[in-house]
C-alpha cells in the first residue's frame, strides 16, 4: 500500500511539473515567416502650436514599442511594414470655466496622422487620424507639467499605432 501511495505521489509530482503553461501577453499577430522587418519614418511636426520636444519623443517611443514587443527587424526604409506620418496638432485648451472665468483645468490634446503599409497582407494598410488627451489642474504650471503630459500623450498614440498594426485588435 505504502508502495502505491508513494508512486502515485512521485507521478503526481511529475505530472505537475512537466505541465508548465506559458502565455505571452504582447498581443501581435504577426507571421514571422511571412513579415520580418518594420521602417517608422520620423513623424514631422506640422502642428500650428509646436512643442519643440514632442516629436523627437514621439518617435523614440514609436520605435521602441516595436522593438521591444516584436521580433521585427528595424531598418531605414522598405520594411515588410512601414508606419509613417504627421503630426498635424498640439493644442492646450481652457476646461472647466469657474464663475471667475479662470479655468479650473486645462486639456492638452495631441493629434497626428499615420499611414500604415503591410507588405504581405496589403487589405490591412490603411491612412488614419489618431488623437489623445490629458487635462492638469490649473494649480500647477504648464511648464512643471508639460513633458510629463506629453508622455502620457506619447504612450497611448504609440499603444493606439501599435494595436492598430499588429495586434489586430
Amino acid at each position: 500500500m505504502k508502495k502505491y501511495i508513494y508512486l502515485s505521489l512521485v507521478s503526481l509530482l511529475l505530472v505537475v511539473s512537466s505541465c508548465t503553461m506559458s502565455y505571452k501577453m504582447n498581443g501581435t499577430s504577426i507571421d514571422y515567416t511571412k513579415t520580418k522587418t518594420i521602417s517608422i519614418k520620423d513623424f514631422r511636426n506640422l502642428a500650428p502650436l509646436v512643442n519643440p520636444s514632442f516629436a523627437p519623443v514621439f518617435n523614440e517611443s514609436l520605435r521602441d514599442i516595436f522593438t521591444k514587443q516584436t521580433k521585427l527587424r528595424p531598418v531605414k526604409v522598405n520594411g515588410d511594414l512601414q508606419i509613417e506620418g504627421e503630426i498635424t496638432g498640439y493644442e492646450i485648451t481652457p476646461m472647466s470655466i469657474q464663475s471667475n472665468a479662470i479655468a479650473a483645468e486645462t486639456r492638452i490634446t495631441a493629434t497626428i496622422k499615420v499611414r500604415f503599409t503591410n507588405k504581405a497582407n496589403p487589405s490591412k494598410n490603411f491612412e488614419k487620424t489618431m488623437s489623445a488627451f490629458q487635462n492638469y489642474s490649473n494649480t500647477k504650471t504648464l511648464t512643471a507639467v508639460q513633458d510629463e503630459i506629453c508622455q502620457l500623450i506619447i504612450n497611448e498614440l504609440t499603444e493606439t499605432i501599435y494595436n492598430q498594426t499588429v495586434a489586430d485588435w
